[in-house]
C-alpha cells in the first residue's frame, strides 16, 4: 500500500446502499456514511431527512489510488444509481436523496466530468444524465447506527434494496449481455458447460485444484480478476479453493436449491458466469469461508506474466 491516500465523496440516495459496493474493494481503506452539501453543521439524520438542511446522504471513501483509481470508483458509483433522476433515487424522494459527485481536486473534477460525458454519449439511458458534479463541502459522519448498515442488519438491508427498486434497476441497466453462440466458439465444452449451464467439473481432475504457483485467477470470459493464489489453500475437496475473492465487487452470490440442497452459488458479475459455491467450512483464522471454484471458469496468470498481460496493478498482492 502506498503512503499517499485520497478521499472520494459520492451521494447516491440512501447511504445504506452506497457502502456495500465499495466496501472491502482492494485499495479502499475506509468508508463512512454521512451528510454533505448543506448549510447546517453537525446535522442529525432526522434533520437531513426533513429536507431543510441542504444536505444529501453520502459516503466518503478513503482509498489508495495506486491500487484503486478514482476513475474506477466513479465507474462503480454510476452503476449504483439512476443518473437521470434529479428528484431523488428510486423510492426515496426529496433533496436529501439526490445524487451527486463531490470532487476534492481539479483532477477528480475532470475525471468525473469526462466520465459523465462518456456515459451520456453512450446512450445507455434514454434520458440525459443529470447527476451534478460539485466541489466538496464539509462532510459530517452519520450516527453509528447508520455505519455499515448492510452488515449490521443484512436481512433488512437486502429487503430494502430490493423493495426500493434499486436492485432491479441495477440489474436491468448494467448487466452485461453475452452472446452464447459466440461463447460456444470461444470456450471448450467443459468451460461452456460450467459457466453457462451451471455445471461442475470432476474433482481432482481439473486444471488448478493443486496449483502452487503464485498468480491470479481471472474470469475466462471477461478477464476480470477473481482470486489470488495468496488466498488459495488445499481444502481436500479436489477443486481450487480460496478464503476470499480479490475484489468482492466482481462476484455475486445467489441461492442455489438444485440437487436437493440449499447452497450459495458464486457468479462472476462481469460475465454472469457460474464459478462455483461458497461454504462456511473454511479456515476459521481466515474468516471461515471456502470459495470452492471450478477451474474451467477461470484462467490462471502466473505472477511473472501479470505485467505482460496488463495486470501489473495487482502485483501489490504479492508484496
Amino acid at each position: 500500500m502506498s503512503k499517499q491516500t485520497e478521499i472520494a465523496t459520492f451521494a447516491g440516495g440512501c447511504f445504506w446502499c452506497m457502502v456495500e459496493p465499495f466496501d472491502q474493494r482492494p485499495g479502499v481503506i475506509d468508508i463512512r456514511s454521512g451528510y454533505t452539501g448543506g448549510h447546517v453543521e453537525n446535522p442529525t439524520y432526522e434533520q437531513v431527512c426533513s429536507n431543510t438542511t441542504g444536505h444529501v446522504e453520502a459516503v466518503q471513501i478513503t482509498f489508495d489510488p495506486e491500487i484503486m483509481s478514482y476513475q474506477e470508483l466513479v465507474e462503480t458509483f454510476w452503476q449504483q444509481i439512476d443518473p437521470t433522476d434529479a428528484g431523488g433515487q428510486f423510492n426515496d424522494r426529496g433533496e436529501s436523496y439526490q445524487s451527486a459527485i463531490f470532487y476534492h481536486t481539479e483532477e477528480q473534477k475532470k475525471i468525473a466530468e469526462d466520465s459523465k460525458k462518456a456515459l451520456d454519449e453512450s446512450n445507455r439511458f434514454k434520458m440525459p444524465i443529470v447527476t451534478p458534479i460539485l466541489p466538496a463541502k464539509p462532510f459530517y459522519e452519520a450516527e453509528e447506527d447508520h455505519q455499515d448498515y448492510y452488515k449490521k442488519r443484512s436481512f433488512h438491508y437486502r429487503m430494502y434494496k430490493k423493495g426500493s427498486g434499486r436492485q432491479d434497476f441495477i440489474k436491468n441497466n448494467w448487466q452485461n449481455t453475452i452472446n452464447k453462440s459466440d461463447l460456444k466458439e470461444k470456450l471448450t465444452p467443459i468451460q461452456y458447460h460450467v459457466t453457462q449451464e451451471n455445471g461442475t467439473e470432476r474433482p481432482f481432475d481439473n486444471e488448478y485444484w493443486n496449483n502452487t504457483q503464485e498468480g491470479i485467477y481471472v474470469d475466462i470470459i471477461k478477464g476480470n480478476v477473481l482470486f489470488s493464489s495468496k488466498d488459495q489453500y488445499d481444502a481436500g475437496c479436489g477443486w481450487p479453493s480460496f478464503t476470499k475473492p480479490v475484489d468482492p465487487y466482481q462476484i455475486e452470490d445467489k441461492v442455489d436449491k438444485t440437487h436437493g440442497m440449499v447452497r450459495t452459488e458464486i457468479r462472476s458479475k462481469q460475465s454472469d458466469s457460474h464459478l462455483g459455491h461458497v461454504f462456511e467450512d473454511g479456515p476459521q483464522d481466515k474468516g471461515g469461508l471456502r470459495y470452492c471454484m471450478n477451474s474451467a471458469a477461470m484462467r490462471f496468470i502466473p505472477k511473472e506474466k501479470m505485467e505482460e498481460e496488463g495486470y501489473s496493478k495487482y502485483l501489490y498482492l504479492f508484496d
